[in-house]
């Protein structure tokens, strides 16, 4: 089998699609898979290999359609399964490849699974695909345990005749018992439902959350004086975090993906450590990881170096490739997050509507565009989060009439959730909702967000949309004639990274004073105008044979 194909991801550079805020084709203010097949030669413009496509499958959209009810069908609201055909076929005829979110850990409390065990009743078989549990107290009135959901509460909700069911998430999203043989057998099926139709891989939501300790009694993960909005902790050996089960379910998955010719790829959204990483992506599970920590490094040379080093290591110990994440649908776009000072709670700077600390927009875009080099040219697969290549901030100041997030409401207004990175992307700067949607946007854009529209940065050679496409071409060339090379660092001094990788001399300043580049050829920078020499927060690509 021809390894370059069946390995395609080791090096690619996957472009993450919120559909529902990409592109909108029929004026209803939400985005839909006809919007994206409009939109695959602007895709393609930026050297892509692969679309990470957020789930699109029929869901009541408590969480962003993360609550699914059918997970092999397409929601009406973004189109047919048809029209998901017609994008698979237009996007495999310009060589980008399609990755579908699977989301294994829980379901919509409408998926007619759920339905049926509420209609069934204690004891029945049709509640042992969930995870239900008589409560705690004289009467059964408290929940079965101390165990919190991300979003906010307790993990727990009661239903009419008295027993309790979980949720890790809303309430709205109860999570499956990945003990019962079923629930295993009908997502191999789902797997299957999707790799017949030609999809090249699936992301896999909360990859390290589905099996969990549910010994009796169940332990707890707090003490008595558990605050009631905090989110549960995610440390060694937690009840239903990174079990070491939920390995068994991902060597079965392995099994079916590789089935197929070429075998589907398989990424895990892990929140777990750096050292059990690797678990995840061992030869017989999973394909790749996100690698958060990058994510999450603070714009420190030592810092940064520490975790490529660490994620590199991990990986090659397991024979798998890393990948790199600056930003996605869940975290604060990265073009602010280096603009604000280090160390600032992002939880309390977006309830303050973004206005302390005020973000300092130029450092951060100097550093959004340096860091794109950096990530660009590390061994591995980028994944890009739509809209940083138009370079994108936050949108902090959204109303609170005009938030989605069930994090809002389930934290009471503590936490503002995830919407500020989700805001319908601006492609026409003189059209009704900047060319998303001739209809009102799902969520309101901001009105200076015309400046960032794709129409505005056509044609100027220093705009973000032009250096995400000379990065990707370049980068392509580089890996055509050099695949695989690792890297070796060079000696720049302490605020400076710089590696060698084959012919490729990347260079990063972190620091305050400008640094000398290495003798070579300058095949690209991350500013205009850089000859000889890097300011503050500036990367450069070097030719050196």
């Amino acid at each position: 089998m021809d390894n370059s194909r069946t390995q395609w991801w080791r090096d690619a550079v996957i472009y993450e699609v919120y559909v529902r805020s990409f592109a909108d084709s029929n004026g209803d203010g939400i985005g839909d898979l006809p919007g994206i097949t409009a939109r695959l030669d602007y895709l393609a413009s930026l050297g892509v290999d692969a679309l990470w496509l957020t789930p699109f499958f029929p869901s009541p959209q408590a969480d962003g359609g993360y609550d699914v009810s059918n997970y092999r069908d397409v929601d009406p609201m973004y189109g047919t399964l048809t029209q998901f055909r017609e994008l698979l076929d237009a996007a495999h005829a310009r060589s980008i490849r399609m990755i579908v979110d699977i989301v294994p850990n829980h379901c919509s409390d409408r998926h007619p699974d759920f339905q049926a065990a509420l209609a069934a009743g204690p004891g029945s078989p049709e509640r042992e695909k969930f995870i239900f549990r008589d409560g705690l107290g004289e009467n059964g009135e408290l929940p079965p345990s101390d165990w919190q959901s991300k979003f906010g509460g307790p993990a727990w909700e009661r239903v009419p005749d008295g027993q309790w069911y979980m949720h890790i998430f809303s309430k709205e999203q109860p999570d499956f018992n990945w003990r019962h043989p079923e629930v295993r057998a009908d997502f191999e099926r789902t797997l299957r439902f999707w790799s017949d139709l030609g999809v090249d891989g699936f992301r896999i939501d909360v990859a390290h959350g589905l099996m969990k300790d549910l010994e009796l009694p169940l332990r707890n993960t707090y003490g008595a004086d558990i605050a009631p909005l905090l989110s549960p902790p995610e440390g060694d050996n937690h009840p239903f975090w990174d079990r070491e089960d939920v390995h068994e379910v991902y060597r079965q998955w392995r099994r079916v993906l590789d089935e197929y010719d070429p075998p589907r790829l398989a990424v895990a959204e892990a929140g777990v450590s750096l050292d059990r990483l690797p678990l995840y992506v061992r030869q017989d599970e999973l394909d790749q990881a996100f690698n958060f920590f990058y994510l999450r490094s603070p714009w420190e040379a030592g810092e940064l170096r520490r975790v490529i080093d660490a994620a590199l290591a991990g990986v090659a110990s397991v024979g798998a490739a890393t990948s790199w994440v600056l930003s996605n649908h869940d975290v604060v776009r990265h073009r602010t997050r280096y603009g604000l000072p280090a160390g600032t709670d992002l939880l309390r700077w977006l309830a303050d509507d973004g206005a302390d600390p005020v973000p300092d927009d130029a450092v951060g875009e100097r550093r959004a565009r340096a860091s794109l080099l950096l990530t660009y040219a590390l061994p591995g697969a980028a994944y890009l989060y739509q809209g940083e290549e138009l370079g994108l901030p936050e949108v902090a100041d959204l109303p609170a009439a005009a938030l989605q997030d069930p994090i809002f409401e389930r934290t009471g207004g503590l936490e503002k959730g995830r919407d500020g990175c989700r805001v319908p992307l601006p492609w026409d700067g003189d059209a009704p909702g900047y060319g998303f949607s001739t209809g009102k946007p799902w969520l309101p854009q901001p009105e200076y967000w015309g400046k960032y529209a794709a129409s505005a940065q056509e044609g100027d050679a220093g705009s973000f949309l032009a250096l995400y496409r000379q990065a990707g071409a370049v980068r392509c060339g580089f890996l055509a004639t050099d695949p695989g090379s690792e890297i070796q660092w060079l000696d720049a001094g302490p605020e400076v990274l710089a590696f060698r990788r084959g012919e490729l001399i990347c260079v990063l300043n972190l620091g305050s004073a400008p640094v000398q580049l290495p003798d070579g050829t300058l095949i690209l920078a991350s500013e205009p105008g850089i000859e000889g020499r890097l300011e503050t927060d500036q990367s450069a690509w070097i030719r050196c044979p």
